[in-house]
């Protein structure tokens, strides 16, 4: 079960990547798995500018909640950006790069949680753009 300031911390971090149109978004709940972190949120986007864009925002929304990254892996220019709240850590990758290193394969046995379960309204909103 997630704690409920975890529950609220994956939501807004849900709801900033999809504002700034990220796609295949996953959360997955890996507290029973490792000790480093209780949770992770996979996201997906179209290029290395988006993924800044989408870094940014998270940053913002949980540092007005008072979240704030203990550490950022990565740069504007990365194909993968790590941000790092300690309870739970933030994936975003290219296409490309999140096919090649594959974290949802390896954290398979890992639960996900829907977007719903934490509040986020997706019902409108294409799992990948253009489609």
């Amino acid at each position: 079960m997630v704690p409920d300031d975890l529950k609220d911390a994956l939501r807004l971090t849900v709801q900033a990547a999809l504002d700034k149109k990220g796609f295949q978004i996953v959360v997955l709940d890996v507290s029973e798995l490792t000790s480093y972190a209780d949770g992770f949120v996979l996201c997906s986007a179209a290029n290395l500018r988006q993924i800044a864009a989408i870094a940014d925002e998270v940053s913002q929304r949980l540092g007005k909640s008072g979240r704030l990254p203990l550490h950022v892996e990565g740069q504007a220019r990365s194909e993968w950006v790590l941000l790092d709240f300690g309870d739970f850590i933030v994936h975003l990758f290219t296409e490309e790069k999140r096919g090649y290193y594959a974290l949802d394969a390896l954290w398979g046995d890992a639960p996900r949680l829907s977007a719903e379960s934490l509040g986020v309204e997706t019902a409108s909103r294409p799992l990948r753009p253009g489609r």
